[in-house]
């Protein structure tokens, strides 16, 4: 049976409460599409509460934890490499569905949250710092990457359609030339080869060779 001391019966609630926080950011980081560190001590509440709303409803976790835990959570991750950027104040943001999105988001907000600073991040277990954040942060999201394909695609795709349903409609109304009859009346008609030879006659059995 293990035995403990007095002083360590005392932590022992302290040290099982760091043991949760510290597999619960755990489970965040192994889950993640990408990690975000972020410095926001300079923020207004007023202007943390705007953030953490539009990351949540992002469907973006963002939740200040002690650099300690951090730093233990993410031991022998993909996310390990950070362990350089934990000073100071730490809030992290957990992008599950896509990798750009939280960077995407909190980047939007730096032009009015000045006091809002990258500080690193793992994208697919790639480390930047906070310079390379910023450029992660300016590719465009899935969905706006997919809007631009669309647009791109949607002129001649229209124009197609619209011939299909002007052929469709001529059909039913039993109009013009079908396809099939135009493809037989402009093929052309093959032409005999003429040819140099007299064409041969033959006998006929029956008849009685003529006299000399």
């Amino acid at each position: 049976m293990q035995k403990f001391t007095y002083q360590e019966v005392k932590n022992l609630p302290d040290i099982a409460k760091k043991q949760e926080v510290i597999q619960e950011i755990r489970d965040k980081v192994e889950r993640a599409k990408s990690v975000v560190l972020v410095d926001a001590r300079g923020l207004t509440v007023a202007q943390d509460t705007q953030l953490r709303k539009v990351l949540r409803e992002a469907e973006v976790e963002y939740k200040v934890y002690k650099n300690t835990m951090i730093n233990f959570a993410i031991k022998d991750t993909e996310s390990e490499s950070l362990a350089p950027y934990l000073e100071g104040p730490t809030t992290v943001a957990f992008s599950y569905d896509e990798a750009t999105k939280a960077a995407n988001l909190i980047n939007k907000h730096l032009k009015d949250m000045p006091n809002l600073e990258f500080k690193a991040g793992t994208v697919e277990g790639v480390l930047y710092d906070a310079e390379g954040m910023k450029i992660i942060a300016d590719i465009p999201s899935r969905e706006v990457l997919l809007s631009r394909l669309l647009g791109s695609l949607n002129s001649p795709v229209a124009s197609f359609a619209r011939v299909l349903n002007a052929l469709a409609e001529e059909k039913e109304q039993g109009g013009g030339t079908p396809v099939a009859e135009e493809a037989t009346a402009e093929a052309p008609v093959e032409e005999a080869v003429p040819t140099d030879e007299a064409p041969v006659v033959e006998a006929d059995p029956t008849e009685e060779p003529a006299s000399e």
